[in-house]
């Protein structure tokens, strides 16, 4: 997205403005980038990478972090370089000077994230199944609208609700690796002995879970399109994105390492709500757990469709393949109304229909693209300038970056090859 007069004529041309309003502070961003790498990677996801590493699990999660962390830090500058609700449309624009490629992975990301928040959708479903019987379609239909209603709301309003529901998830995962304990101490051998026997069968368990664990990662990249509802955003963006990166890397391991200590993998891939089993494993209510589970997974799919709906806006407004009617912002509540409803429409639909391990190997897959692609940009900005005023990563961060980003995408080619 250009702020000038590409993106002013076309929200001219929807009847409104196309301007986003800063509401945002560098706590409130921590707390909305946690909760979705959370809400996405723990709550949901985890159950379905035991179900393919075992044991290797943390190494799963290890493995993507290496793709995770090198490509948040080439965001955490790019992001202060070219701060807009864009991201990685106007990064890969700038980077390869190619306005095809940036509509490209504007098209890419927008589909990521829609089904993201689908696949988030489908695992509070299945989070509330545990406890309570609710018809599956009439559980979807009401998230979806609640969502809507918290989105289209302001952004304001939708980063004190992820901050309270945030705080409620950190809680709750302390709270596991307290009851876990034991079986947290017991993972390290655990490890050591699936090493011990190594073979195939286990190295395509550990990259399949590995590959699914990069999903749990993707947050970073919706922080970076709160750009334009940031304040300070030069300065607090990198900062939110390296403090949130940190927070989640550490809750990845050592819950992941609490889960297989004991050597439960099967029940606890089979389980709808894996942290709900390993808490009530150990004697204890898995209620609690259960309805804190379902704030971090609301926490989770809010952020998808906040940052779906932004880039369905600046598709709009910049005549990148949709009308200039989904390029306009709401004057009352600061918010892109049209775009966040078709995302709730297209989200609704997928979460109703679509298996949520399907929904996360497509959004992985989609996702390490543009995170190549990202990194790749990063690298090219770099070589052509560097401002004082934003992060000075090492060149080497991007060129990890991408080639992480490409091996992970190889990888999984090859397990589809082979499976």
């Amino acid at each position: 997205m250009a702020q000038g007069e590409t993106s002013g004529a076309s929200a001219a041309d929807a009847g409104g403005s196309g301007e986003l309003n800063r509401e945002m502070g560098f706590w409130g961003l921590v707390f909305y980038g946690s909760g979705t790498i959370l809400g996405a990677g723990i709550f949901v996801v985890v159950g379905e990478v035991v179900g393919e590493a075992g044991a290797l699990s943390p190494l799963a999660y290890l493995l993507a972090g290496l793709v995770a962390v090198t490509t948040a830090l080439s965001f955490a500058e790019v992001g202060a370089r070219i701060p807009t609700a864009a991201g990685a449309i106007d990064y890969v624009e700038k980077g390869f000077e190619s306005r095809r490629l940036g509509s490209l992975a504007g098209w890419i990301l927008t589909v990521a994230n829609i089904v993201s928040g689908a696949t988030i959708t489908t695992g509070f479903v299945a989070y509330l199944g545990s406890f309570v019987s609710v018809p599956d379609w009439l559980a979807t239909a009401g998230l979806v609208a609640l969502l809507g209603i918290i989105a289209i709301a302001g952004m304001k309003q939708s980063a004190m609700f992820m901050t309270l529901t945030t705080l409620v998830g950190m809680a709750t995962l302390v709270f596991i690796l307290y009851v876990t304990r034991g079986s947290l101490l017991a993972a390290p051998s655990q490890i050591t002995e699936t090493m011990t026997g190594f073979d195939a069968t286990a190295m395509t368990g550990l990259f399949a879970g590995a590959f699914l664990a990069i999903y749990s990662f993707i947050g970073f990249g919706d922080m970076a399109q709160t750009a334009e509802e940031l304040r300070a955003v030069k300065r607090n963006l990198p900062r939110a994105i390296i403090v949130s990166i940190g927070i989640v890397f550490f809750f990845y391991l050592a819950i992941s390492a609490a889960l297989v200590g004991d050597g439960n993998f099967e029940e606890i891939a089979a389980a709808q709500a894996p942290l709900v089993a390993v808490v009530e494993r150990q004697g204890w209510p898995g209620l609690p757990v259960a309805i804190a589970s379902l704030f971090v997974i609301v926490n989770g799919g809010l952020t998808q469709i906040i940052a779906a709906a932004r880039l369905i806006l600046d598709l709009g407004r910049d005549r990148r393949g949709l009308p200039a009617f989904f390029g306009h912002v709401n004057s009352r509540t600061d918010t892109p109304v049209r775009a966040t409803l078709v995302t709730l429409a297209i989200v609704l639909v997928l979460a109703l229909f679509v298996p949520l391990k399907g929904l996360a190997s497509a959004t992985s897959l989609a996702i390490l693209i543009i995170f190549a692609g990202v990194n790749a940009a990063l690298f090219a900005l770099k070589r052509r300038s560097q401002p004082d005023d934003v992060p000075d990563m090492w060149t080497g961060v991007p060129v990890l970056g991408t080639l992480f980003c490409l091996g992970a995408i190889g990888g999984q080619v090859w397990l589809w090859l082979s499976g």
